[in-house]
């Protein structure tokens, strides 16, 4: 079920029926919670919903036994269990296929003829996001950092909180299972601030990714011919601005509807294209995976702790690693590739060539951020790496004669929009939008919120699946 759907509107009006009814005490309201939010993910592929089930089942089981064991073998193998049931599930169900074909292809390199069939397998809605919160779980458990849930309705739920179960965002043991020990229940002004959030998350979805981006980028993306410089760009700012309203359209739609339940969920975008390079930039993009790889994964390969060399390394194959989550293809993994070298070149930068960032220069290092951020969107969109060659070079305008798909409408739209994103991020990187909100006079912010509702309905969307759930 997507949020952008008539579907979901009346699930959801359903679900806030039954959750604000005084009929149902706290433990049958989460047990609707629960209920619905096997609905919400059962709706793709009711079958798919027996792996949340095993999931959740086995690191309830490793959690607790990992509270309580104090034999550090013991831990260590139930923590070895959670972690290979997840990750193996992670493996076969999204890089099965992947892994195949990169096998077949290194046996037929050495003349060897192995031509297997392919594995026809489905790839379960956000099953990168919950097996990666599940896992934090046990991981925090092990590490002391955190108290196993009080009841195993606690913890499924936390696994299946159907607002951020598909993409996000990926939230931790302790900001989420303790918010269900306690009745929850939205004041006024959160739950108008919910709804508020929900119509922007829409109108980013439906009016700005889809609507206005989504055709340019495609088209560009899905050309077999070599573009010139201007198609190119359009087309790699269009997905720029398109991966962005779209994804962020979904975090904001989750975190809108958890609020209206009066249930907080972390922010997981700060206005990330008006970033002063790539570090600020991974605080600033989904925020609750670079959290997430850099306590689970850059930290545990050393961090910062074991001189530069180890710590380089340590970020490189964290970047790696952070493409190949995003998909199951070599282009993710140089995506990852080429943010780990930008944060290593930033690094150095700093340590032999520091300068002191103004209000003169930091635009003009968000706008060099920017770019440099577009060039790598590049390799994350293209399905092949002949695309992602023709569409840098064209990029780099060293295709003089290259074909001229777009029209100028087309372009004059993308360059246009995007520039209003930038500097929309531009001023709002330091202030958030509820900050504004609390400045602005109501009667302007009901303007608003009609437009966006308007725009929404007029757009009404061919009811697109979010970017981020084939992750």
């Amino acid at each position: 079920m997507l949020f952008n759907s008539l579907s979901f509107v009346i699930f959801l009006v359903v679900v806030l029926i039954f959750y604000y009814a005084k009929l149902f005490s706290w433990v049958n309201k989460k047990r609707m919670l629960l209920f619905v939010s096997y609905v919400f993910y059962g709706l793709w592929n009711p079958p798919l919903v027996i792996l949340l089930w095993i999931s959740t089942m086995i690191d309830w089981i490793a959690g607790n036994k990992l509270a309580q064991e104090e034999n550090q073998k013991n831990r260590n193998l139930w923590l070895l269990l959670s972690m290979s049931v997840n990750l193996g599930f992670l493996a076969f169900f999204k890089y099965g296929n992947f892994l195949l074909e990169n096998f077949t292809a290194l046996v037929n390199s050495v003349d060897i003829y192995y031509h297997p069939l392919k594995m026809d397998i489905i790839l379960p809605m956000g099953i990168s996001f919950y097996t990666f919160q599940t896992m934090s779980y046990t991981i925090d458990i092990y590490n002391r950092k955190t108290q196993p849930a009080k009841t195993f309705l606690d913890f499924a739920l936390y696994v299946t909180f159907f607002p951020q179960l598909v993409a996000g965002p990926i939230v931790r043991a302790g900001d989420l299972i303790s918010q269900f020990y306690e009745e929850k229940k939205a004041t006024v002004n959160q739950f108008i601030w919910g709804l508020f959030l929900l119509t922007i998350g829409l109108f980013q979805k439906v009016v700005l990714a889809d609507t206005m981006l989504s055709d340019t980028s495609d088209e560009v993306f899905g050309s077999k011919s070599i573009l010139n410089g201007l198609d190119a760009w359009a087309g790699t700012l269009a997905f720029s601005g398109q991966i962005f309203f779209d994804f962020a359209g979904y975090s904001t739609c989750a975190i809108g509807i958890a609020l209206m339940l009066g249930i907080w969920l972390p922010d997981n975008f700060k206005y990330p294209y008006a970033s002063l390079g790539f570090s600020d930039f991974w605080k600033r993009w989904h925020i609750t995976l670079s959290s997430w790889l850099k306590d689970y994964l850059y930290i545990p390969l050393g961090g910062n702790r074991y001189g530069v060399t180890r710590m380089y390394a340590a970020l490189m194959i964290t970047m790696l690693l952070g493409g190949l989550w995003h998909g199951a293809a070599w282009t993710f993994v140089v995506w990852g590739g080429l943010h780990g070298t930008f944060l290593i070149l930033e690094r150095l930068q700093r340590q032999y060539l520091p300068f002191k960032i103004t209000a003169w220069n930091a635009i003009f290092l968000a706008f060099i951020t920017f770019t440099c951020v577009n060039f790598t969107w590049v390799f994350f969109r293209a399905r092949e790496f002949s695309t992602a060659k023709n569409m840098l070079s064209s990029m780099l305008f060293m295709n003089p004669d290259g074909e001229k798909i777009l029209q100028n409408f087309d372009i004059i739209k993308v360059f246009t929009l995007i520039s209003l994103m930038f500097f929309s991020h531009w001023f709002m990187r330091n202030t958030s939008l509820k900050e504004v909100s609390l400045k602005t006079s109501p009667w302007i912010l009901g303007v608003v919120w009609a437009i966006m509702f308007l725009l929404i309905a007029i757009a009404q969307g061919s009811g697109e699946q979010f970017i981020y759930f084939q992750f």
